[in-house]
């Protein structure tokens, strides 16, 4: 094994994700956000998808053994410092997953358990929920909710910041070390928090909301926290350094396709533009 101290390859960030062929989410998202940040991005396929911003028409699962011949692949030539999990559709997706990064042993993983895309689509099986949860969660570094997909994990509506804060120290308590949780869903005209809960207590970060419907936003989040945190910065700065890159990311987002749904445009937010 190559000594980390003098190893001269530059940093890698995995995304193993679904495949949006609208370029808007998922594994192009993720590598866009990747190369935004200064990262190398490497890309394992665990779905694909037909799919536009009006919304998802079809869904197709690699087979197990090719899923995990992608991930061997990626850890056997890259020095990779992250790695971030979208789009996983079943139980069986999930644990060929979990028993990688049980092999592997990553320093970091950003987990965003992706159930429902923009458009309504169920993007993970019924069987899928239980695994997410006993399997993925208690391999985290930190896993990134909105408030849907935590009401699924939880089982009860979130429907205020109070009830926010109390989902993400739920979530904790099912095993994860640090949840980030999104409050873009969340009512009312107000700023958009996003509360981190991880074993200091809780962090908020606040941003103006704006008036559209964006595609895109929660992969983008945990990618740009996986790219961080490869790059060094603690979790608290990752999470708020990602927030503050996708909101001026989506306040310069765009409509590339006949939908209502906005594109973000990556790379007028780089860091440090």
């Amino acid at each position: 094994m190559t000594d980390p101290r003098s190893d001269a390859r530059p940093v890698s960030v995995l995304t193993i994700a679904g495949s949006d062929s609208g370029g808007g989410a998922g594994i192009q998202a993720d590598l866009k956000t990747f190369a935004a940040h200064g990262v190398h991005g490497l890309s394992v396929l665990a779905a694909l998808t037909a799919q536009h911003t009006r919304g998802v028409t079809a869904v197709h699962v690699p087979p197990p053994e090719f899923l995990d011949a992608q991930i061997d692949a990626c850890f056997e030539d890259f020095r990779i410092g992250a790695v971030k999990l979208g789009m996983l559709a079943s139980a069986t997706v999930i644990d060929t997953v979990a028993r990688a990064l049980e092999r592997h042993r990553p320093a970091h993983v950003v987990v965003d358990p992706v159930m429902v895309a923009t458009s309504g689509a169920r993007l993970l099986e019924a069987d899928a929920l239980d695994a997410l949860r006993q399997r993925l969660l208690p391999l985290a570094t930190v896993v990134t909710p909105n408030l849907p997909e935590a009401e699924l994990l939880l089982g009860w509506r979130i429907d205020d910041l109070d009830a926010m804060s109390q989902a993400a120290s739920a979530l904790r308590a099912l095993g994860a070390p640090a949840v980030l949780l999104k409050g873009g869903h969340l009512a009312g005209p107000g700023e958009v928090v996003d509360i981190l809960a991880d074993a200091q207590g809780e962090q908020r970060t606040a941003h103006p909301r704006l008036r559209v419907d964006a595609h895109g936003t929660g992969c983008t989040l945990a990618s740009a926290v996986a790219a961080n945190l490869a790059r060094g910065l603690s979790l608290r700065d990752a999470c708020t350094a990602a927030a503050d890159y996708v909101h001026a990311a989506l306040r310069s987002g765009y409509r590339p396709g006949l939908g209502e749904v906005l594109v973000l445009d990556h790379f007028a937010a780089m860091p440090g533009r």
